[in-house]
């Protein structure tokens, strides 16, 4: 009979051999998911492993050995409260995007304010819905849980990525949210002619010849499409910020992710394109990550 905690050390160690950082926390995530069961639950209890647990571990053990992504794994990962589906052909959201949700969200909530407040004798601002649109949208995360935090909203998420909108359409069914389209295109062009309140985006800003100096879980599994950003990493900057004023309202946000060390580079594009800077947040490491345009 193996216990729990005896099967929890060797899978960790196990995950270090394979070179995994943070591999103890890996066979934490293994553990609880396999036995159902949560973590203070664990570490009290300390339960024998059944067969079929003990095979379930080996074959995850098997799959990681190859580097394949535990989120992969999993099929899924914890996203601002939300259960996001993911795997093969869509990127793995990560915790440095929920800066960027929690960014959107005072975003929302401070552009709605204004148009209350401008409009305080009309009664259409009683039922205004923001306007808002998600520019490669991958697993839909950010477009997903700018939904549910904003019911009365128009959410639209675009991407080129047939796999990506399946698993976006998937999350949003799966998390009862109704407000939100999916569209498949490049960038704008699902959407040309529309305006909105508020533009999010987290687009490819790896630069090209980058990608292979990456962990193998990113660049072995995770789409390159959704990695790539061209040369310098500013392509899809410089075509986002481009065409951003003729679909940001006056008053509204866009609320960009930065790949590190190109904060300076997207503020001048941005600059030229018309938009200033309202706001640049830095990320759990002190990294400037997120960052808040609005038409000058």
């Amino acid at each position: 009979m193996i216990k729990a905690l005896d099967g929890l050390r060797e899978v960790s160690a196990i995950l270090g051999e394979y070179g995994i950082e943070d591999s103890h926390k890996e066979a934490e995530i293994i553990f609880t998911r396999c036995i159902e069961m949560g973590k203070v639950a664990l570490y009290r209890d300390n339960p024998a492993l059944s067969p079929s647990q003990r095979e379930e571990i080996r074959s995850i053990l098997e799959r990681r050995g190859k580097r394949e992504p535990l989120q992969y794994i999993i099929g899924h990962v914890d996203f601002y409260g939300l259960k996001i589906h993911v795997g093969p052909g869509v990127l793995i959201p990560r915790p440095e995007t929920e800066l960027m949700a929690e960014e959107a969200i005072k975003a929302v909530t401070r552009y709605t304010l204004h148009v209350t407040s401008e409009d305080a004798n009309s009664s259409r601002v009683t039922h205004y819905a923001s306007r808002i649109l998600d520019l490669c949208t991958g697993s839909g995360c950010l477009a997903v849980a700018l939904a549910k935090e904003f019911p009365a909203a128009e959410v639209f998420g675009t991407d080129i990525s047939e796999k990506a909108l399946e698993y976006a359409m998937m999350n949003a069914s799966i998390n009862g949210i109704q407000n939100v389209t999916f569209l498949k295109g490049d960038l704008y062009e699902p959407v040309k002619g529309g305006t909105f309140d508020i533009i999010v985006s987290n687009p490819p800003y790896i630069r090209k010849e980058d990608i292979r100096t990456l962990e193998p879980e990113i660049r072995e599994w995770e789409p390159l499409e959704a990695l790539d950003g061209g040369e310098d990493g500013l392509q899809f900057y410089r075509e986002i910020l481009s065409c951003a004023p003729e679909y940001l309202v006056q008053g509204g946000s866009l609320i960009m992710e930065l790949g590190q060390g190109e904060a300076d580079d997207v503020l001048k594009i941005a600059e030229n394109s018309g938009l200033g800077c309202a706001a640049l947040v830095k990320d759990y490491s002190g990294i400037d990550r997120i960052l808040r345009l609005s038409l000058r």
